[in-house]
This record gives structure tokens, C-alpha cells and sequence, in this order.
């Protein structure tokens, strides 16, 4: 059952960007889960009032959210989202690829590679990044969605560092290495050049960078772990916030820059309580006593 949810910053065109995805994606389908209340807004949210705040896709029955918001942040390839194809299904892999194509930019033009027979890596127009590959094996369902982080800039070379430390504080189990075996512009020997772990029953990649990267871990893209309790919620916010002046509304900054929403299990149902949207904007740790 998916726990972690990848959650996409959008500039305003959350319900647009549904739409477009739920055409071009692989058994896709998107709806408007929470919009903004008309009061309690802060002054820069006041355009936003009544409309859209979080926007749910399912691909392949993997949720993503995208957040209306602001021009503060957006999605870059850092965190991308790899979409694995059967063998048999090339023709799905080819039509997703060139829809995501319209307006984008391709990474990595889709091509055959020693690492899958059909591969290629685009940035959307909405500056979402989609990896795009071809298994030999069959795929599972639930390990054709996958969440890839890149640890380039400030971040690289501790992808290894990162899933050690995500075990630790919420049980990551790591899968699969494979190190570059020899150094890059930008990667050692040692470096992941790939690497898959699990955080609960969700897929996740990681890789270290082998070229120069001038982006990195952003808020445009971050990722969200729902806790059962306060205690649950106390603990990994201890652990994970290395960045006291990025903590709002549940959100945080782990130590390699990746940005964070650790959240109550029932969040839904604590955003129907009055007034729950202004005491959220209160907060930096969520409090539930407190909505």
C-alpha cells in the first residue's frame, strides 16, 4: 500500500497540469482534492482564494499531488519520476514520451542504452522530470512509478550517505547498488551510479550525479510521510530538519537539501475542522491537538 507521495510545486496551473498529465500518461486520472478557503489566507495567497490547492493525479494507480501555488519554487529534474514499460508495451512508452515532449526538453533523447533497450529522460512543460524506460523483466504494478533522486551540487556523492541515514529514521531497506566502479567529472569510484531502496512498501532510486549539476534538492519537489501519531510525527521531524529557517506548515529540509511534508495520517480530516487552514499556516512542525 503507498505511503511516501511525491508531491509537484505548480505555478498556479495545478488543474491544467492534471489535465495534460492524465491525457499523456499511462492509466492516469486526476481530480481536485483540497482548494483554498476564502478566508485566513495570507496576503500572498489571496489570489488563490476558492481556487485549486492540491490537485491529486493517480498513474497507474500511484498517487502524485500537485500544490497550486506560487512562482516560489518549481520542479526540477533533481527529482525526477521514472515510469517503467513492458517489453510488450513500447508503443505506450513511445506515445508518453512524445506528449511529455510538447513543450519539453529532452535530457536524454529516447534511445536504446546498455541499460534498457528504450530509455530516455524529458522535462516537461511544466519543468516536471519523467524517466521514461524499458524492462526486460516484467513489471509489478507498483514498482512502475518510481521517485528518482539525483545528488548532484552541494549533495553529491552522498546518495549512499542518504539511504543509510533514511534507514535509520524511516526504515528504508536498500535493494540494489551499483557504483560507478570509476570516477566522473563530478562522481568518485565509490558514488551510486544507481541504486533502489523501499520506504515501507514504495520504490524508491537514487543515483549520484556524474556530471556537474547546477540545480539541486528544492521544495519544488518534495516528498510527503504521513505518521500515525504526534510521537511518530516528534521523532522524524527531530531527525530529518536540518534547516530550522525552512520549517512551515509541516514542510522541512533534511541535511542533503531534499524538502520534506511529515504529516498525520488523517490530515484530510484535519483540514475539514474550522479554521484549520489559518492554524496550519501558524505551525512549523504540525501539532494535531492544535488544528
Amino acid at each position: 500500500m503507498q505511503k511516501l507521495t511525491v508531491n509537484l510545486w505548480m505555478q498556479g496551473n495545478a488543474e491544467e497540469a492534471g489535465q495534460f498529465y492524465a491525457s499523456a500518461l499511462p492509466q492516469a486520472r486526476t481530480e481536485i482534492e483540497s482548494r483554498y478557503p476564502t478566508e485566513g489566507l495570507l496576503d500572498f495567497q489571496q489570489p488563490f482564494a476558492g481556487k485549486a490547492l492540491t490537485v491529486s493525479l493517480w498513474v497507474r494507480e500511484t498517487k502524485i499531488t500537485m500544490i497550486n501555488a506560487g512562482g516560489e519554487f518549481s520542479p526540477n529534474p533533481s527529482i525526477s519520476i521514472i515510469l517503467c514499460f513492458n517489453a510488450d508495451d513500447r508503443a505506450s512508452l513511445e506515445s508518453t514520451w512524445t506528449a511529455l515532449m510538447e513543450g519539453g526538453s529532452a535530457l536524454m533523447p529516447l534511445d536504446s542504452y546498455p541499460f534498457s533497450a528504450r530509455y530516455g529522460w524529458v522535462t516537461d512543460k511544466y519543468g516536471v522530470s519523467w524517466q521514461l524506460m524499458e524492462s526486460d523483466e516484467p513489471v509489478a504494478v507498483a514498482e512502475s512509478v518510481i521517485p528518482s533522486l539525483m545528488f548532484g551540487g552541494e549533495a553529491q556523492n552522498r546518495a549512499a550517505e542518504a539511504i543509510e541515514f533514511y534507514g535509520q529514521v524511516l526504515g528504508a531497506q536498500l535493494d540494489s547498488a551499483f557504483p560507478y566502479g570509476q570516477a566522473t567529472e563530478s562522481a568518485t569510484a565509490e558514488a551510486l551510479m544507481f541504486a533502489q531502496f523501499t520506504l515501507g512498501d514504495d520504490c524508491v532510486a537514487a543515483m549520484d550525479s556524474a556530471v556537474p549539476q547546477d540545480v539541486s534538492f528544492t521544495p519544488g519537489v518534495s516528498l510527503e510521510w504521513p505518521c500515525a501519531d504526534q510521537a511518530e510525527i516528534d521523532r522524524i521531524w527531530q531527525a530529518l530538519s536540518a534547516v530550522p529557517e525552512a520549517e512551515a506548515c509541516g514542510w522541512l529540509t533534511d541535511r542533503f537539501g531534499v524538502s520534506w511534508q511529515i504529516v498525520p495520517e488523517n490530515m484530510g480530516e484535519l483540514m475539514e475542522r474550522p479554521d484549520a487552514f489559518e492554524h496550519m499556516l501558524s505551525m512549523k512542525k504540525l501539532v494535531i491537538d492544535e488544528f
